[in-house]
């Protein structure tokens, strides 16, 4: 299989455009005309990892973390990173990475953790700003219709649990058609009045060249009269870290505990006990003390992340139970949700999950 197909299968799902602007998420190695044999999943790409995949015959590997985040200057074997991707080109492996592109929707990295602790009502913690892009065009009435449609069909107009939304007004459209044009309606060289529909809809900005093309192929004029605006509105079902709510509250203790027991957690670093039940979860995976705030004007019980520093939980400020239950830990389950979008779109592909345990912290 071309590994053009299985990007496209997770970029479908985790847009590229998502990522935040310090990550490296994508294709790292190899070409996206290469045929793919067979593909393993990991959270992190170690020289273990490469020696599983040559030993299973996959040449792929799709991570969480991608292996190069900064530029490389000098590739001579140095250190772990320059020594995976010596191995990985001598190889023929690709490597490819889904990162805070698979962070940022709702149903992406915090999600399987949300429900595996029973979360309802989610949503997104931080939504993303400036993401939502008005589209404005002028169609003839009668194509009107079409139009709509067309620009529906590839994500236009969606507002939270409502989609196909838009509006429009009528009016009168003029232009004249100089030589050299091939125009829909009116004649060369006169002015021409045409009964148009004002028509207007929004989408993620990540579907705009989809949402254009859509509109261009669906619209009759050889030019076509749009515009496109950037909006402050927020986009619920994209940004960072998630929210819900317990269906039944529970004891602090209780519910931290139950946390480690999910995780497998070998220590969860926590701030004061409040002496209050847990109702109100928010969660982000990895590194989230940038979150913290975010989570106590939520009016969160408890925030659950990983590696926050130590002046950093002062922040709680007894408003808030912090549970720092480590990197690792809190986005394990990435890798099976990587295994169920890829099995979804190929089921047929042959893809697993590496049983190597790549954290890289150790407990006593």
């Amino acid at each position: 299989m071309k590994l053009s197909k299985i990007i496209s299968s997770i970029e479908s799902y985790a847009p590229l455009q998502l990522q935040e602007s310090y990550d490296n998420a994508g294709l790292i190695i190899g070409s996206s005309s290469m045929d793919i044999a067979k593909a393993l999943i990991c959270f992190d790409v170690t020289e273990e990892v490469i020696d599983q995949a040559i030993s299973i015959g996959a040449n792929l590997i799709i991570s969480h973390h991608p292996i190069i985040f900064g530029g490389i200057k000098k590739i001579n074997g140095k250190n772990y990173v320059e020594r995976i991707i010596i191995k990985a080109i001598k190889a023929d492996i690709a490597l490819y990475a889904a990162h805070t592109n698979l962070d940022n929707i709702i149903n992406g990295t915090n999600m399987i953790l949300a429900q595996k602790l029973g979360l309802t009502n989610i949503k997104t913690l931080s939504p993303q700003r400036e993401m939502l892009y008005k589209l404005v065009v002028y169609v003839p009435k009668a194509y009107k219709e079409k139009v709509q449609k067309a620009i529906f069909e590839v994500g236009a107009g969606h507002i939270g649990n409502y989609h196909n939304c838009s509006f429009e007004s009528s009016g009168i459209g003029t232009f004249k058609a100089l030589q050299g044009a091939k125009p829909f309606v009116g004649k060369l060289g006169e002015q021409h009045h045409e009964d148009e529909v004002r028509l207007e809809t929004i989408f993620p900005k990540h579907i705009q060249s989809a949402v254009v093309s859509a509109l261009n192929n669906a619209h009759p004029y050889e030019e076509v009269a749009y515009d496109i605006y950037k909006t402050e509105n927020k986009i619920d079902n994209i940004g960072a870290g998630i929210i819900g709510n317990l269906s039944e509250a529970e004891p602090e203790l209780e519910f931290l505990n139950r946390v480690k027991q999910i995780t497998n957690a070998k220590g969860i670093k926590y701030t004061s006990l409040l002496n209050r039940k847990i109702k109100k979860v928010a969660i982000c995976g990895g590194s989230g003390a940038f979150l913290i705030s975010r989570a106590k004007s939520a009016d969160a019980d408890v925030y659950i992340t990983g590696d926050i520093k130590y002046h950093e939980f002062f922040d709680a400020d007894r408003s808030i139970l912090l549970a720092d239950i480590g990197h690792y830990e809190s986005e394990q389950f990435t890798n099976s949700l990587l295994l169920n979008i890829i099995k979804e779109k190929l089921p047929t592909f042959a893809v697993q999950i590496s049983d190597i345990n790549t954290n890289p912290v150790n407990y006593l």
